[in-house]
């Protein structure tokens, strides 16, 4: 008996199911699994979904960014800023804005990092866990969630990969968050090395000197992706 391969869904046969257009994310996955990041924002686009990126100007964060205005250069980029950065995260920020053109959208905490600082003595390490969570709560979460009601987005572009947390490892290249929100990875299992190639390619500006006072470490999660 000869088995027959399953075939594998296509980029044009994959996203859709259902009377409402709801996403059959698993699909989507498989089909998007070996695609480039330019044909995932394609992807991603075609689905005609009111759309947002992301960015934290972290190390690499200008691959995401360049991928996806490359083919929508007026979408909405949303950064938080938290008022904690490093100064070369500033600096990146305003050379990745002018270099590729971002329709960029600031939103920063309603309090001011010296009152913040003030009331509990400096950033709070995760081990203070009541203090920690009270002030990611209003330097990320608050902030993204006025970004949120501003901009309803249905699809959001964002720089998250597998390798980063153990969180990120139980994802995909899409997802759907608990607002129904459709999450979209391009770079979502690209490695390091990888992303540096696609930086040096694309002649893109990196931030050397990265600290995000949510995180604190390498490996945790900052609550954008988990918590908002």
């Amino acid at each position: 008996m000869i088995a027959i391969a399953k075939a594998r869904p296509t980029l044009e046969s994959a996203p859709l199911r259902g009377d409402h257009g709801a996403i059959d994310i698993d699909a989507a996955n498989h089909a998007l699994r070996e695609a480039t990041p330019a044909e995932i924002v394609t992807w991603a686009l075609s689905l005609d979904k009111r759309a947002i990126a992301t960015t934290s100007f972290g190390v690499n964060a200008a691959a995401t960014l360049h991928a996806v205005v490359e083919q929508a250069p007026s979408l909405p980029v949303i950064w938080v800023d938290t008022g904690f950065n490093l100064r070369d995260t500033y600096v990146q920020a305003d050379a990745v804005t002018e270099q590729l053109g971002l329709n960029l959208h600031v939103y920063s905490p309603l309090i001011t990092a010296e009152r913040i600082s003030a009331k509990l003595g400096g950033i709070p390490l995760p081990e203070d866990a009541d203090n920690h969570r009270w002030f990611t709560e209003k330097v990320k979460l608050e902030p993204f969630r006025r970004a949120i009601a501003d901009f309803r987005p249905q699809l959001w572009f964002s720089g998250i990969r597998a390798e980063e947390t153990d969180h990120r490892r139980s994802l995909d290249i899409v997802s759907l968050d608990h607002r129904g929100i459709i999450k979209v990875a391009p770079f979502f299992y690209w490695s390091d090395s990888e992303i540096d190639s696609y930086m040096l390619e694309h002649g893109l500006v990196s931030c050397q000197h990265y600290f995000d006072p949510t995180k604190v470490s390498s490996g945790r999660e900052c609550g954008l992706h988990t918590s908002v």
